[in-house]
């Protein structure tokens, strides 16, 4: 039953991967709208590059109303922040070729690197800063009095772009990112029952796995979503800290889930009750329509579940042989409870907006993962590629190398954060050309013959919204974005369009040689390597553990839960297909939550007074060892005595016949040895 589920749920999922939904053709149709709206109004302002008012939209068109507003505010603030600098750079350097061309390059050098350390939409808009310098400053070269003229027109245009993406998408049928935030985590929420119905039943491996992947790339997704809301509506503002914890809990919910099901114990007494509801629990989530309508019943019943897990078996009770393994696995399915009636209550956060709660002034003992290292040698690329096909058109006169310039800084800078640059460039250079004998046969063919604005939208329209649509699917976006994008810029529309193919030919050409110049700049020059990355940022998770078991200051569970979040967001995309050793880094920075949280269960238990001291010393020293482990213990090493002291100690325990709170500490050492057994390369030090 739960198997068929599963595959039904993968069925499910393909299907809307691959059929345009009536939201995919909301989207196509009103972004081909907002692109005719914006074009028109360039014609009539009379703009000199009406066509880049047009190509805004597609750039910044996104299904969801807050995601085109945050990404149109970080286009414009980007556009105005390089116009500025390519007003600077040109008027001191502009009578000097090289040292134009070389301070323009430095100039998309700073704004990748700044690029690199931020987030979308942010790090959108700093990269754009760089390449807009050089879009404004290239063309004034040798006439620096045209630059102000220049950054004046293209703001302009993107300005009106932009306006006319933002409007059509709050009110043509707009698509919220509040709503649309909500419907997610419900979403998740039922993947979660259905993943956590399928590990309690044992079901397929495969099918498991398959889940616990998409449920780990939704959570980013949530995340990305947070900041689109906060700028969509000002009010949703105070709901972004809840939804940051409420993701950090559905991550810990996951997390006892795996663990539950890496580490079934044969049936006994104790575990049976608590097992059984969870498992019923769960199922009737995942398979009752209406389910999170209201939240009320589940909260109680995981209320009551939870407190049953707590609870210390009697010693009449048949719990097999292995008293603390009972014991630790009834915490494990309390965690599990006790986080998805969380993330529950987090889902009725949303639904019914509450003022901001007050923030106590205690920082915890955390630190958030900047690359610094792989954004500098973003930018060293970036810059490098930029000055070389600068200098090669300096030195060889070729007019239609300055699109090549510009192109190979577009490239180099825009994809240069992301996982696979090389990737994302070549699907870039595939879009692209695609688009070049739809732009001639319309631009120099049909649009010349038959002129008018009538015309054009009888020859575009049944092009673009295609490509529209297919901009709505997550496995086309990339590819139709090139095209919609490079249609236009081949196209060029303007009120007369004549047939001129010469020019035409040398535009494109340059266009497309410089996006293959920008891909071999990925495979040549610093080329990215996902694993090197992936590894700071685990190794980057190793610290907080480490920051865990040996700072003063103890950061609150819920704030870990954020943090932890964080990390796992930044490492899905370097990881997410890379097959089974990718599945092994994620199944271990999930577990890393389930450590974290044991760690900060010890911590409270060591600083309470209902143990004894030496209690408390052995608690200390054992998280001063685990610390020492995490921070320099390498692949392939034999894992030192801590694992070995935690296994110990719980047996001790357990021959002492100890009851409450020691019962409990060794339940927490157990599941972190546990944990730490399962995935012994991701608590190393380096990996490969």
């Amino acid at each position: 039953m739960i198997s068929t589920r599963l595959k039904a749920h993968f069925e499910t999922s393909l299907a809307e991967l691959t059929q345009p939904t009536r939201s995919d053709w909301i989207f196509a149709l009103r972004t081909v709208s907002a692109g005719l709206i914006a074009l028109l109004a360039a014609y009539a302002l009379k703009l000199d590059h009406p066509q880049w008012a047009m190509m805004t939209v597609f750039i910044v068109a996104q299904p969801v109303a807050g995601m085109v507003l945050a990404k149109g505010f970080y286009r414009l603030l980007g556009t105005l922040v390089g116009g500025v600098a390519a007003i600077g750079i040109t008027t001191v350097f502009g009578t000097g070729p090289w040292a134009l061309v070389t301070v323009l390059a430095v100039w998309i050098g700073i704004c990748t690197f700044v690029s690199s350390l931020l987030r979308n939409p942010e790090a959108y808009g700093a990269a754009l800063a760089g390449y807009t310098a050089m879009i404004i400053g290239l063309p004034a070269f040798g006439q620096p009095h045209l630059v102000v003229d220049l950054a004046v027109a293209r703001c302009a245009e993107i300005v009106l772009g932009i306006v006319c993406a933002g409007l059509t998408s709050r009110l043509i049928l707009p698509k919220l990112a509040s709503d649309a935030i909500i419907s997610r985590l419900k979403r998740c929420i039922l993947d979660l029952a259905t993943y956590a119905g399928g590990a309690f039943s044992g079901g397929d491996p495969a099918m498991l796995s398959g889940l616990h992947r998409k449920l780990v790339a939704d959570t980013q997704k949530l995340g990305e979503m947070r900041a689109y809301a906060r700028l969509e509506a000002p009010s949703f503002a105070p709901r972004a800290h809840p939804i940051r914890r409420t993701i950090g809990q559905l991550l810990s919910a996951l997390s006892a889930a795996r663990a539950l099901h890496s580490h079934a114990a044969p049936n006994n007494a104790a575990l049976i009750p608590v097992r059984s509801e969870l498992q019923s629990l769960v199922s009737e989530l995942a398979t009752k329509p209406g389910a999170l309508d209201d939240t009320a019943l589940w909260v109680a019943r995981l209320d009551a579940i939870a407190g049953n897990a707590r609870q210390m078996p009697d010693a009449s009770t048949d719990q097999g042989d292995d008293r603390v393994g009972t014991i630790t696995r009834l915490t494990i399915a309390a965690d599990f409870a006790e986080a998805l009636k969380q993330v529950l209550r987090g889902l009725d956060a949303l639904r019914a907006p509450a003022t901001r709660p007050v923030r106590g002034s205690r920082q915890p003992a955390l630190v958030v993962h900047r690359d610094y290292g792989g954004a500098s040698r973003n930018a060293v690329r970036a810059a490098l590629a930029t000055l070389l096909v600068a200098a090669f058109w300096l030195t060889t006169k070729w007019s239609e190398a300055a699109g090549t310039v510009i192109l190979v800084a577009v490239v180099s800078s825009l994809f240069a954060a992301r996982p696979d640059p090389v990737q994302v460039a070549w699907g870039f250079f595939k879009g692209t050309l695609l688009a070049l004998p739809f732009a001639f046969l319309v631009g120099q063919i049909a649009l010349p013959a038959l002129p008018g604005f009538g015309w054009f939208m009888l020859f575009v329209v049944p092009i673009l919204v295609p490509t529209a649509l297919a901009m709505a699917n997550p496995r086309y976006v990339g590819v139709a974005t090139a095209f919609a994008i490079n249609f236009l810029a081949f196209l060029n529309p303007h009120q007369a369009m004549t047939y001129d193919p010469g020019p035409f030919f040398a535009g494109s050409a340059s266009i497309l040689v410089g996006i293959l110049l920008a891909i071999g700049v990925f495979i040549v020059v610093l080329p990215a390597d996902p694993w090197l990355a992936a590894n700071r940022i685990v190794r980057a998770m190793r610290e907080d553990l480490a920051r865990l078991c040996l700072h003063e200051r103890v950061p609150r569970r819920s704030a870990f839960e954020s943090l932890a979040y964080d990390r796992i967001n930044q490492l899905m995309p370097l990881v997410q297909n890379a097959g089974r050793k990718g599945d092994a880094v994620l199944g271990g920075g999930v577990a890393a939550v389930t450590v974290g949280l044991e760690i900060l269960r010890l911590r409270d238990a060591s600083q309470g007074h209902a143990i004894p001291s030496e209690t408390a010393l052995s608690i200390t020293n054992f998280l001063r060892g685990l610390a020492r482990e995490l921070l320099f213990r390498a692949p392939g090493d034999p894992q030192t005595s801590t694992v070995a002291v935690a296994r110990q100690y719980v047996a001790r325990i357990a021959q002492r016949n100890g009851t409450g709170e020691m019962l409990q500490i060794a339940a927490s050492l157990r599941i972190i040895a546990a944990a730490m057994e399962d995935f012994p390369d991701f608590f190393a030090r380096d990996r490969v």
